[in-house]
């Protein structure tokens, strides 16, 4: 579930929302990070792209202050990410545990500790605002469901409304589409326009490299080091493709855009055919 990180931390006006510096990490001598430095302003939305085990979830940890780096530094607003309750981290669905007896509307309100404190109960304003956020979502109706009785769909919206309670500025999402169908993807998609109207940075870990290049302005390349960012048609060129993604994929150039063939790197995944503009 969304994790809620650490004390409050002021924000420096003249300073990026992220700004990521020389970040490495190794975990019992395995390099997962290598020298990653890049900077995102507010508003921003990124999807983070790479094969399995390329450090995406890492980073995420790493930026949300869960996981301190071997070397270099995070800074969110000027300040260590320690400090920030305006970061919200949503991780896979695989490693949230179903049967905790909580409903819906408790784990959006479990967003509000930062702002309320640990002893504090929530007031009504708090409840509104809750309420206020299942909507954004599309999840208002289902406010006293139990939270393992919903869909995975269902289960992302929840989450990201939790995040909408914190008032996250900063929001990382690990994976947040995988193993939904169509109309559920697309209602994530609708609420991530939501944020974009918001102006929360967003950034979407994701192995869908067609997606990534139609729903997002920017794109993040990634395998251990940072490979690219930027704009898809710049980022997604053969050469970064195959330094990123090696034999697990084909690329052919046509007069529509460069073509990707048999990308079987992802666990779980099959062959997929789509052009990148």
């Amino acid at each position: 579930m969304a994790t809620l990180i650490g004390r409050y931390a002021p924000h420096q006006a003249d300073s990026p929302v992220l700004e990521v510096s020389d970040v490495t990490v190794r975990y019992n001598g395995t390099l997962a990070l290598d020298g990653v430095s890049f900077r995102l302003t507010q508003g921003e939305q990124v999807a983070v792209v790479g094969p399995n085990g390329a450090g995406k979830s890492t980073l995420f940890k790493v930026i949300a202050g869960m996981l301190h780096p071997t070397h270099g530094e995070v800074k969110v607003y000027g300040h260590g990410p320690g400090g920030h309750i305006c970061i919200a981290y949503v991780p896979q669905r695989s490693q949230v545990d179903w049967s905790f007896p909580v409903n819906v509307a408790d784990v959006v309100m479990m967003g509000r500790i930062g702002k309320l404190g640990l002893l504090r109960w929530p007031k009504a304003r708090d409840w509104d605002y809750v309420r206020q956020c299942l909507e954004v979502v599309g999840m208002a109706d289902l406010a006293d469901r139990q939270i393992g009785e919903l869909s995975g769909g269902q289960q992302q919206r929840v989450f990201i409304a939790r995040a909408l309670a914190q008032e996250a500025e900063l929001m990382l999402m690990d994976e947040p589409l995988t193993g939904l169908d169509v109309t559920s993807q697309e209602d994530i998609f609708r609420i991530l326009e939501e944020l974009r109207r918001r102006h929360v940075t967003v950034m979407v870990a994701t192995h869908d490299l067609n997606q990534a290049a139609d729903r997002f302005d920017q794109v993040m390349l990634l395998n251990h080091r940072l490979l690219g960012l930027g704009r898809p048609g710049e980022v997604f060129t053969p050469e970064r493709l195959l330094q990123a993604y090696g034999g697990h994929m084909r690329l052919i150039q046509t007069d529509e855009g460069l073509m990707v063939l048999n990308d079987t790197c992802c666990e779980g995944s099959t062959t997929r055919h789509g052009r990148l503009a």
